[in-house]
């Protein structure tokens, strides 16, 4: 296989995109957490001990995403060194395990997203059940 130098600055784009969206989320996931600390404050119930768990495994996971998507990136700096200095065996490696990296940060926001919807499917389930007893004419 043929590797120089361009093949690894392909992952930068695609890494920091990937790196910009795991920010969003972890942002978008702290104002969330703020905001169920406040109602839980104010109000304590088995539904938002659930979101909290949640929301925890969640945070843990986009902390997972982050490390190894940057690690990802990292490699992929230290591969384009590595083949500059005329060591294509040394960079075949670098950039397998860059690409290994970012599997494992792609795998991760799978994960995430589906706790995400599950925690979604919560509120749902709330909302129904209060539809539903508010439609109840007794």
């Amino acid at each position: 296989m043929e590797l120089n130098l361009t093949t690894p600055a392909l992952l930068f784009p695609a890494v920091s995109l990937l790196l910009l969206a795991y920010t969003n989320r972890f942002l978008t996931l702290g104002t969330l957490i703020r905001s169920l600390h406040q109602r839980y404050q104010e109000n304590s119930d088995v539904l938002l001990e659930r979101q909290i768990l949640e929301l925890r495994r969640r945070v843990v996971l986009i902390r997972r995403m982050q490390a190894s998507g940057v690690l990802s990136l990292l490699l992929c700096v230290v591969c384009m060194f590595v083949l500059f200095a005329g060591w294509l065996a040394a960079g075949q490696v670098l950039f397998a395990a860059s690409l290994v990296l970012l599997s494992i940060s792609l795998i991760l926001s799978v994960i995430e997203i589906q706790i995400s919807v599950r925690a979604l499917d919560l509120q749902l389930d709330e909302l129904l059940s209060r539809c539903h007893s508010s439609a109840d004419p007794r």
